[in-house]
């Protein structure tokens, strides 16, 4: 039992639970000579803190204890199930939990344990396997091991074997054959029969030649690593039972042919098949020097363990089913680095196009004009036309480039109303307030005319320079209480205008909002639409296009937030995200700023027609300026579903999404006492922070005017 074997590389799994593995435990703790390891505790501790938490079952799961002959050491482990969910926590999200249990039932046959050793190792380690056989009929020798990862004390062991134990020692549940006299005319049936893949690295030309007709016969699909620049074949014979062995480059020779041949007739075939025009200058050299100067072919531990790599996501690959077609390409790492360049460098974060107090056009027509062109607009999308006459500002709200959470325009109706406000404001500072007219025509669906006659509002006029300044500050600021004074001032802000303010200041409908918008905001990164167009909004210092959109350097973040940044405005990462249904950090940020904020508060107004929504945007508009003139850090939130109806609405805004949505919304309507049928507008923060370093821009008003 504890005696050394050069050919044994199975360990003994040993259950305390089984009477017969008692017996066999108590035997070896007798032996002086063995060593008993066990590290249960910490490895029940490391699996009890993973996230999400495993089952009790797994955390009830009886250990086991491992016999190494080999090594003349018995281990104590976790049971299969639960050692293989620890071992493998690491592969999450990488290989997900579903695709690793659908890998893990794959057969692989490696044959040719040099190079092969190091791919049997990674696809072990990796859990791309739930069977490997290998077959080899050599010994290590020193010279091997510029490039197998073994030691000294595996000299004179067979390849095959010693690739087994290493494997054994890192996974004793994985089963293994090993064939100890490699593939050979006799046994390359059984090594193949039954396999997903067959991973081939003999160094044999008839071998190779075998294999894969024997593979092909079987339709198994056929991997080849060859150590030079990265050299990978794909032979999919489980897809194509007719192809020619090695893409037809050996031409009509068969493997019985290649056998009959003289060693001098194969290098041809043999050259044909290593693709000498694209082989480096010195493996190339190196073919002339085998036999004179060189005693083999020369390979490197690194382009080993890089053919290992390659190897190893193709097996992913035809594991999961995703695309791998026959052929052949190279992964040249130093070509790759012949191409060293360096890095873009970070960009510093945009300062705003307009720092400081804005330019004030000199006229009072253009001044009026420019105050409703300095309106909000969700995602600066300023979606209006601004024209003007001698006596007159007309604000027509502008129908193409609609985004989605922009729903029937109603977001749009709320940007033409707080542009409205603007220009009543300006024209109250100046004395040109006449009244305001609501139409519409066959291509707005909505506009407003200021007429410019002599009148003014005083407590319009007051606000001209707090709405001249006014910004979006998204600074995260510390939270302070709103004073009586201010909560008024707010609510009549909003009241002047028609609309109403819901002001939300106590920890508890605080939370249940943060937790509410976390989800909405989960929701747009997860949509590929949204997403696409949330990041389409932003811009960089380098983007063509800085008159519309939300500069990046003025989204109150620092430089690790922009980092992950970088990280969010990729398309492929939500789309991971989204099929795990995972992604629960993305809606943290807004969480984050709620949190340091003074309250939050709700605009909304009685009815929903497009109409309302235009009332409603003067309304926020009128109390977002009201909150600058006395200091506050105004930020507008808006949740996707805001100015949504019903669920048939939100649909069309994300359709996977939609219930999910309308439960949110419907929460949201509760915890802020609003009634069903009142349009929201606006979810205003409020809190005191540093100012911004400046706003975001705006398109010219020059040729919108007739």
């Amino acid at each position: 039992m504890t005696g050394p074997d050069s050919t044994r590389w199975q360990p003994v799994i040993l259950d305390e639970d089984v009477a017969a593995d008692r017996d066999t435990l108590a035997r070896l703790r007798g032996d002086p000579a063995l060593e008993f390891l066990d590290h249960r505790d910490a490895q029940r501790a490391e699996l009890g803190e993973l996230r999400p938490p495993v089952g009790d079952g797994l955390l009830a799961e009886g250990s086991r204890w491992v016999y190494y002959p080999w090594r003349r050491t018995v281990v104590a482990l976790l049971g299969p199930r639960a050692f293989h969910r620890l071992r493998l926590d690491r592969n999450r999200n990488l290989i997900t939990a579903e695709e690793q249990h659908h890998l893990g039932r794959l057969s692989i046959g490696v044959a040719g344990l040099s190079v092969g050793h190091v791919i049997a190792h990674t696809l072990a380690a990796q859990g791309l396997c739930g069977e490997l056989r290998l077959a080899d009929f050599d010994v290590l020798e020193l010279s091997n091991l510029n490039r197998v990862p073994s030691g000294v004390l595996d000299l004179g062991v067979n390849k095959a074997v010693a690739a087994a134990r290493r494997i054994a020692e890192l996974d004793p549940y994985l089963p293994i054959t090993v064939f100890l006299d490699g593939v050979t005319n006799d046994t390359v049936d059984d090594f193949v029969a039954g396999t997903d893949v067959v991973v081939e690295e003999c160094d044999s030309l008839d071998i190779k030649a075998v294999v894969r007709e024997v593979a092909r016969r079987h339709r198994v699909p056929v991997l080849m690593a060859t150590s030079d620049r990265g050299l990978i074949d794909v032979e999919r014979f489980d897809l194509e039972p007719q192809r020619p062995i090695l893409h037809g480059l050996l031409g009509s020779v068969d493997a019985e042919e290649l056998a009959g041949m003289s060693a001098r007739d194969k290098i041809p075939h043999m050259l044909g098949h290593l693709d000498v025009p694209r082989a480096s200058a010195r493996a190339a050299a190196s073919m002339v020097e085998v036999g004179r100067t060189l005693t083999t072919w020369p390979q490197l531990a690194a382009d080993v363990i890089l053919g290992a790599t390659t190897i190893a996501e193709a097996v992913r690959r035809l594991g999961l089913g995703e695309p791998l077609p026959s052929g052949r390409t190279r992964v040249d790492v130093s070509g790759a680095l012949d191409g060293l360049a360096e890095p873009p460098q970070p960009a510093e974060r945009a300062a705003a196009a307009e720092p400081g107090r804005p330019q004030v056009p000199s006229g009072v027509l253009e001044r009026i004009a420019e105050a409703a062109n300095r309106a909000p607009s969700g995602g600066n999308s300023q979606p209006w036309h601004i024209e003007t006459e001698p006596d007159s500002v007309t604000v027509r709200l502008r129908t193409e480039g609609r985004a989605t959470i922009d729903v029937a325009h109603r977001g749009g109706a709320v940007a033409v109303g707080a542009a409205v406000f603007n220009a009543r404001v300006a024209a109250s500072a100046h004395q040109r307030l006449g009244p305001v007219s609501w139409h519409q025509d066959s291509q707005h669906p909505l506009a407003a005319t200021v007429q410019l006659t002599p009148g003014t509002d005083p407590a319009l006029a007051e606000l001209y320079d707090a709405m001249w300044h006014r910004e979006t500050n998204r600074n995260r600021g510390r939270p302070g209480a709103l004073d009586a004074d201010t909560v008024a001032a707010l609510e009549a802000a909003a009241s002047g205008q028609g609309a109403r303010l819901q002001l939300i200041t106590t920890d508890p409908e605080i939370g249940a909002l943060i937790e509410i918008l976390a989800a909405t905001d989960r929701i747009r990164y997860l949509t590929p639409h949204l997403h696409r167009e949330m990041i389409s909004e932003l811009r960089w210092p380098t983007d063509p296009e800085p008159d519309t959109g939300i500069d990046v350097g003025l989204l109150g973040l620092d430089e690790s937030d922009l980092a992950v940044l970088e990280v969010l405005r990729r398309s492929d990462v939500m789309a991971h995200l989204a099929r795990w249904d995972a992604g629960s950090a993305l809606g943290e940020e807004v969480g984050e700023r709620i949190r340091v904020s003074s309250g939050l508060g709700v605009v909304w107004v009685d009815g929903q027609a497009l109409l309302d929504y235009a009332r409603g945007g003067q309304g926020a508009e009128a109390v977002w300026v009201a909150a600058a003139a006395r200091g506050l850090a105004v930020q507008p939130i808006s949740p996707v579903f805001l100015h949504a109806h019903d669920e048939r609405e939100l649909r069309d805004v994300s359709a996977p999404y939609a219930a999910q949505l309308q439960e949110l919304s419907d929460r949201f309507r509760r915890t802020i006492g609003v009634p069903e049928d009142a349009g929201l507008i606006l979810l205003l923060r409020f809190a005191e922070a540093p100012p911004t370093a400046g706003r975001s821009r705006r398109r010219a008003l020059a040729g919108q005017g007739r």
